[in-house]
């Protein structure tokens, strides 16, 4: 059976007073997606237990199905516990939370770099490449270096106005690491692929990163 590790965030404040977490969406329809395809999802976190969802990502809108995928939030594996051998893919969902807690985390960074030379995928969407821009190769070069890359643009960042609260801009330090950050307009779908380096720019781009992973593995 294939199975699939996804990173989450622990983070729930960008700021006393100022919740954060996972954006659901990005989580919930990849997770759909991969359960689709029968393969196993095991849900992880720098520190396990509860994983945080944003407020901002659900109002009354946002369908049965995709509140109802918060349970696998409950009871988060720690990223401790998990190995790279275990896995044929990582995936790492968005939400402002990934900025604060997933890019200076040892134990994902080494993930990260295993997975990657083990020629697995290694698939993030909207702000969870916060969690790349800490991972080196062997060779000590930034995992994303000279890769096609895909995040939260700076200009959407701006849209948000969160940006005075937070660590970084995604995509100014994607381009510092060396990366071919390719953006498409504001709040479009859009993937890139680089090898088994997949990534997208935003909520709306969670379902085609899916759908590129699944692709990928089929092959």
């Amino acid at each position: 059976m294939v199975k699939i590790l996804m990173v989450v965030t622990n983070q729930s404040e960008i700021k006393t007073g100022k919740a954060t977490g996972i954006w659901l969406s990005e989580f919930a329809e990849a997770y759909q997606a991969f359960s689709k395809q029968g393969y196993e999802v095991v849900v992880a976190s720098p520190l396990g237990g509860e994983a945080p969802v944003d407020p901002v990502s659900v109002d009354a809108n946002t369908p049965k199905e995709i509140w109802d995928l918060q349970k696998h939030l409950s009871n988060t594996v720690s990223l401790d516990e998990v190995s790279e051998s275990q896995f044929d893919a990582i995936f790492l969902p968005g939400g402002h939370g990934t900025m604060f807690d997933l890019p200076n985390n040892g134990k994902l960074q080494q993930l990260l770099r295993h997975f990657y030379e083990s020629n697995k995928i290694v698939a993030a969407v909207c702000h969870g490449p916060a969690g790349l821009v800490g991972a080196n190769l062997s060779n000590g070069e930034p995992l994303v270096a000279g890769k096609r890359v895909n995040a939260f643009t700076n200009l959407e960042e701006e849209q948000t106005g969160l940006r005075p609260d937070l660590p970084f801009l995604l995509e100014s330090k994607i381009r510092e690491l060396g990366a071919i950050y390719v953006a498409a307009p504001n709040w479009t779908s859009h993937v890139e692929i680089d090898g088994n380096l997949i990534t997208g720019q935003n909520p709306q781009s969670t379902i085609a990163v899916a759908e590129a992973v699944i692709k990928k593995i089929g092959r």
